[in-house]
């Protein structure tokens, strides 16, 4: 049985691309999701919300079921390594599907959103759970897997960059629509507009290509009771009908100044494209990497006595904690963002070097982890990521609209201390994981690292959930302009002081976890000397 500690460079690049494929999933999802359903597909929140959270009442199974899989598995491959394979092409497939939005009625489109949600769950558990058990498998070294897991976190969040920041341009470039603009000139920089297209768009967006003008409905519009000037219009066109708006704050505006984006098709072709993308990485995470790390030969299958040692296992479940809460923390603040420039800065297009900006940030803090989280221990840095990032965001309950700078600073920072989170979860985990067989003579890598999944999605039903009771507790409708602005409180509250209590709730649990690094270091030695007396007989 090899012992081997340190994993090569190109092995570390390879395997985090299996996250960055990961998250063109995952964050594209969180990040998009809510606001396809409620202002492109047409679901009214709470729907939505209760979609998240039902679909994800059933993760804790699925992911037990996939860890005990997992474990199950023998290959020439490994264990973990085919189910990385297996499930690329489906989970793009699926990701692609959740942003299709073919013509259905109300109930026809609930039926599909329940659909292919659940779906895409099942299929990321199927990928996820072997994803995160196989970096346990790849060293026998915890301080090695700390140096691996901020490789995964950069990739993770390499990934969810592609996504975040691509996305908006790839809808306005996929979705653009060539309606017939006139406008008129009213005064130096107010015009009238008025717009015409050929065929039904669903749910199109109307802005300058500067995005700085403002939009109100013209007098003679239905739609202009207790309208409010907005950079950008979202509305319903109906073919050949004409739309008046009056547009002001810019200068020389010519029928060319305009861009109206389909949304619906824009975000499709956007998804499709990430998908392929996804599927790739996929590919290459799966042909570099290795296994080196087996149970011990004597353990026979016993699912009795792996469910009993994880119940046992202490540091499991303070990490199943933790991850539940902080990644509900995570996922507000994606879910709420796209919603948050769209509705109340009232520029879309800022959300993406916004979403930027947050990626940059995180792998600032994935890469700063390995260093701080041997130096502070990493039960404490957690603890200290936590109230940080928690505190600092909440800081944006007191940003106008007109407050960019500081928004952006607030965010910038308080996601320099979440890259935290996510970074030293997954090696804990593997820790849990050499703490069982420490402990017990026996290893489960897999149904350990369930908590992983379950966390990151059960997590997200739960973001999902609270996103939409809140917003529907304010009557927010993404297809009505008077129903959003009256929900502006609801979207400050979840962009800034609701994620900090959940933050500060996790770094409260976090008192309990046992393994310190002293702790950890009398592990890792005795698993190697365990190792090297099985290897030699």
């Amino acid at each position: 049985m090899s012992v081997q500690t340190k994993v090569p460079t190109k092995e570390k690049i390879g395997y985090a691309l299996g996250d960055g494929a990961a998250n063109i999933a995952w964050r594209g999802v969180a990040t998009f999701l809510f606001i396809y359903y409620t202002d492109v597909f047409g679901l009214d929140p709470v729907t939505v919300g209760v979609l998240f959270l039902v679909a994800r009442s059933s993760d804790g199974i699925s992911d037990v079921v996939m860890g005990i899989l997992g474990d199950r598995t023998k290959s020439k491959y490994g264990k973990f390594r085919p189910w990385i394979l297996w499930t690329a092409i489906p989970l793009a497939a699926i990701l692609a599907l959740l942003f299709t939005s073919p013509n259905l009625s109300d109930t026809g489109k609930v039926v599909y959103a329940y659909t292919t949600y659940i779906v895409f769950t099942l299929i990321y558990t199927a990928n996820n759970v072997p994803y995160g058990a196989l970096m346990a498998v790849m060293t026998g070294d915890d301080k090695e897997r700390i140096s691996i897991g901020s490789f995964r976190m950069v990739g993770a969040f390499a990934g969810g960059m592609i996504v975040q920041g691509a996305l908006l341009f790839l809808v306005v470039y996929f979705g653009d629509v060539t309606p017939n603009v006139k406008v008129t000139e009213l005064s130096s920089d107010k015009f009238g507009v008025e717009i015409t297209s050929s065929k039904d768009v669903e749910n199109a967006n109307i802005n300058t290509k500067d995005g700085i003008a403002l939009f109100t409905w013209d007098t003679l519009n239905p739609d202009t009771i207790n309208d409010q000037g907005t950079k950008g219009k979202s509305f319903q066109m109906k073919a050949g009908q004409t739309y008046s708006l009056v547009v002001e704050g810019e200068k020389n505006l010519i029928p060319e100044s305009f861009t109206v984006i389909d949304q619906q098709k824009g975000y499709s072709r956007s998804m499709y494209l990430m998908a392929l993308f996804l599927a790739f990485f996929m590919f290459i995470t799966f042909y570099s990497t290795k296994e080196r790390i087996q149970p011990p030969k004597d353990q026979k299958s016993n699912l009795k006595k792996d469910f009993k040692d994880l119940i046992a296992n202490k540091p499991w479940l303070v990490l199943l904690i933790i991850g539940l809460l902080f990644n509900v923390y995570n996922s507000i603040k994606q879910g709420i963002t796209i919603i948050y420039f769209t509705h109340y800065i009232h520029d879309q297009l800022l959300a993406a070097s916004y979403l930027i900006g947050l990626m940059l940030a995180s792998i600032g803090g994935a890469v700063i982890t390995t260093w701080l989280g041997k130096t502070l221990g990493k039960r404490n840095l957690f603890i200290y990521a936590l109230l940080f990032s928690g505190g600092v965001n909440a800081l944006l309950v007191f940003c106008g609209p007109e407050d960019i700078v500081a928004i952006f600073t607030i965010g910038l920072l308080s996601e320099f201390g979440a890259a935290v989170f996510p970074t030293l979860f997954f090696v804990m985990l593997g820790d849990a994981a050499d703490y069982s067989e420490w402990k017990n003579g026996r290893r489960a890598t897999g149904l350990v690292y369930s908590a992983g999944s379950f966390a990151t999605k059960f997590g997200g039903g739960l973001a999902g959930a609270l996103i939409g009771m809140v917003l529907g507790a304010f009557h927010y409708d993404g297809q009505d302009t008077v129903a959003i602005q009256g929900a502006i409180p609801g979207i400050k509250m979840l962009m800034s002081w609701i994620p900090c209590i959940i933050a500060v709730s996790a770094a409260i649990f976090m008192l309990w976890y046992p393994l310190s690094n002293s702790k950890m270091e009398e592990i890792t030695e005795t698993l190697n000397q365990r190792r090297l007396a099985k290897a030699s007989n």
